[in-house]
């Protein structure tokens, strides 16, 4: 899958790769923290540097030339350095960076600091060259610790296609995720994503706040205003406590959902179409990419159901529920999801045939928080079967059903992988 045509080979013996060769302008904490993810990789990696014999802790098997010398040995460069210093790269722009590719990973320190953005600013002065922005919003530690962190998405944009897939390629070397953000124009937005303090939480929290009001306002008709009218009992100071403790699971258990759904959704897109390099809707690109926060608020209303259940005397296996979801939402994913249905299963079992329970004809609140984790689970199981799981297992590692129609739908320019 990886382009190797980019790269120019060395001709000190023993220093090719079988991946080739990257040139890094920048000796930097990012720069040599992007080195030795290379290396690591199989990469050739060479230091471009105003000072070589001064350069130090540079990871061990990469190379550091001057830059002209360094530009030499690759089609495609990763411009490591901040934009105050880009004045060495118009001096020596015409010549040295003719025909190269050039991949800017700098960011700035507030938003709209310019008046454009670095990698457009980088365009202007080397004409000759086809900028990227790219990698920007992946930080050096999380190269060093490997993605650890969550951080395995690489954001980028361009004008020339080819330029764009070779950084598509070596993202994907690297063991990280590319979305295409499409021309040189979205730059901008790319050098603010690391400077907004939430980002892709406006989804997740409006979700969030819908469905707590519309379970907390079901619960309240079914509870309090029910009782209220049939019995004429006045029971509204269960609100804060008593209510609120039945809202907060029910919201979480489907914020838990929904964060599984859409990585279900894309495993059947990606079987209906036989292949991975067709891009997903947007719609759900945008849901794929805020999975993590809808993770985030399920826990963080799990822990205020702890909470509330201090506070009130509710039986032992309420409390079972959110020690389950804490316990095992970090490693065992799918696995939590059906422990806490299985537990709303468990705790409404012999409720659902009671007529006196339906107040005005409506189900109970849990039964309701039942549909959107059952449709996943079910979707799962369906997935994990063997027949199924083997043809999506082949789709992810590269097997297409139909190679050239998915190549030739315009797929080519901004194809990615998404590890699901």
């Amino acid at each position: 899958m990886t382009n190797n045509s980019y790269a120019m080979p060395m001709h000190e013996p023993g220093f090719q790769r079988k991946l080739g060769t990257i040139c890094i302008f920048g000796t930097g904490d990012f720069g040599r923290s992007l080195g030795l993810r290379l290396l690591q990789a199989g990469y050739g990696v060479v230091f471009g540097s105003r000072n070589p014999r001064k350069s130090s802790l540079l990871p061990k098997g990469a190379k550091v030339l001057s830059h002209k010398e360094a530009a030499q040995t690759s089609k495609l460069i990763f411009v490591a350095v901040h934009r105050e210093n880009y004045d060495f790269l118009r001096q020596a722009g015409g010549e040295m960076l003719a025909g190269k590719f050039l991949v800017d990973v700098s960011n700035n320190l507030k938003r709209n600091q310019y008046p454009e953005s670095n990698a457009e600013h980088l365009s202007k002065l080397v004409p000759a060259a086809s900028v990227v922005k790219a990698f920007n919003t992946v930080s050096a530690w999380a190269l060093q610790s490997g993605g650890l962190d969550a951080n395995r998405q690489v954001l980028l944009c361009g004008d020339n296609s080819e330029a764009k897939q070779m950084v598509v390629d070596i993202a994907h070397s690297l063991g990280l995720t590319a979305l295409d953000k499409g021309s040189l124009r979205a730059a901008g937005e790319i050098e603010d994503y690391p400077l907004q303090l939430f980002p892709m939480w406006k989804f997740p929290v409006a979700v969030a706040t819908g469905l707590t009001a519309f379970f907390f306002f079901y619960v309240l008709a079914r509870l309090v205003i029910y009782t209220a009218v049939t019995d004429g009992k006045d029971i509204s100071y269960r609100i804060m406590v008593s209510l609120a403790n039945k809202v907060f699971p029910i919201v979480s258990l489907n914020m838990l959902a929904l964060c599984y759904l859409p990585g279900v959704m894309a495993g059947f897109l990606q079987l209906y179409n036989g292949t991975k390099y067709r891009r997903f809707p947007n719609w759900l690109d945008r849901w794929m990419l805020c999975r993590k926060q809808l993770g985030l608020i399920a826990l963080a209303l799990a822990f205020l159901h702890v909470l509330y259940t201090l506070i009130i005397p509710i039986r032992s296996y309420v409390r079972y529920w959110a020690n389950t979801w804490t316990i095992s939402q970090s490693k065992l994913g799918h696995l939590t999801l059906f422990l806490c249905t299985l537990h709303t299963f468990l705790y409404g079992w012999d409720k659902f045939l009671r007529p006196s329970l339906y107040k005005w004809y409506l189900p109970p609140a849990y039964m309701l928080a039942l549909v959107v984790p059952c449709i996943v689970l079910v979707l799962k199981f369906v997935l994990i079967t063997p027949c199924v799981d083997r043809a999506i297992t082949r789709i992810r590692q590269g097997w297409e059903r139909n190679p050239t129609v998915s190549m030739g739908n315009g797929d080519a320019q901004g194809r990615r992988l998404l590890i699901l």
